[in-house]
């Protein structure tokens, strides 16, 4: 790796899309492949990422267990008067994150289901850019406006054009590319006629908006459940939980995503160790 970190962002204009879930997942992955990783969330309001770490900590103190944790820093919204002044306080607090985290090998940065400052400025600054999209028509409008008769694209959605706007920016800045993946989640186990149109639709919109498209996490109670304790499916054999076949599922699933992420290293590792 170089002493440059690279940076994930978990980004969705859209809430309940398991943003802060995958985020954790991505973090213990990286972690338990013996990076030094560092998180930044960014939804301070929500603070899920934030609470999910907190409820790490605790269950890590509480059961005198060894967890890998991230370097966390949550970073707080201006509430400067003025956009401008406001915008100017809020890329000085990103940018000294960053910096506060730059001995790390991986930044991973959960973002909020909303349009804001600080959300547009983290996917400006990213490598790869993750986007979960639960797997219906009411999430993928997010990405983009269909023809209710054809399907077919009537023009890109705001959340596609400010991506594509902060790639621009990635650009002017460092001449760097932002790889954008598309995470299908909360995928039905049963084959549907609205599944395959969702496949196809979204092969169609990878072409057009430049992202790659890649099956996430299927619809499983284990990860409402992990939140509580702070936990992944990485650390339940260290807490003595038994695999089940639908955890085995899930790592698997887990393991697909990691293989996305395109760093030499990280692809030798994951054969390794997950």
């Amino acid at each position: 790796m170089s002493k440059k970190p690279y940076i994930i962002v978990l980004g969705n204009e859209k809430g309940g899309t398991g943003k802060s879930t995958t985020a954790m997942h991505v973090m213990t992955a990286l972690l338990r492949l013996g990076y030094k990783v560092g998180s930044i969330d960014i939804d301070a309001r929500q603070g899920t990422l934030s609470r999910y770490i907190q409820n790490r900590e605790t269950f890590a103190k509480n059961y005198d267990i060894d967890l890998p944790m991230p370097l966390h820093y949550r970073l707080e919204r201006s509430k400067a008067d003025s956009i401008k002044a406001a915008e100017a306080e809020d890329q000085t607090a990103f940018e000294k994150a960053i910096l506060t985290l730059q001995d790390c090998d991986f930044i991973v940065i959960d973002t909020p289901g909303h349009d804001l400052y600080l959300s547009r400025l983290a996917h400006s600054y990213a490598d790869t850019l993750i986007t979960p999209l639960n797997d219906s028509f009411i999430d993928l409008d997010v990405l983009a406006h269909l023809k209710s008769d054809s399907l077919e694209l009537e023009k890109p959605s705001i959340y596609a054009d400010w991506v594509w706007e902060q790639k621009k920016h990635r650009a002017v800045r460092d001449r760097g590319s932002i790889d954008w993946i598309v995470l299908r989640n909360r995928l039905s186990h049963i084959h549907a006629h609205n599944k395959e149109k969702m496949e196809g639709v979204l092969n169609t919109l990878a072409k057009r908006l430049a992202f790659r498209q890649v099956p996430g996490f299927s619809e499983r109670v284990i990860f409402r459940e992990l939140f509580l304790s702070g936990l992944t499916l990485l650390d339940l054999q260290d807490v003595g939980r038994p695999l089940t076949l639908s955890h085995v599922a899930a790592k698997q699933e887990l393991r697909n995503l990691m293989n996305q992420i395109k760093v030499a290293a990280l692809e030798e590792k994951i054969k390794e160790v997950l």
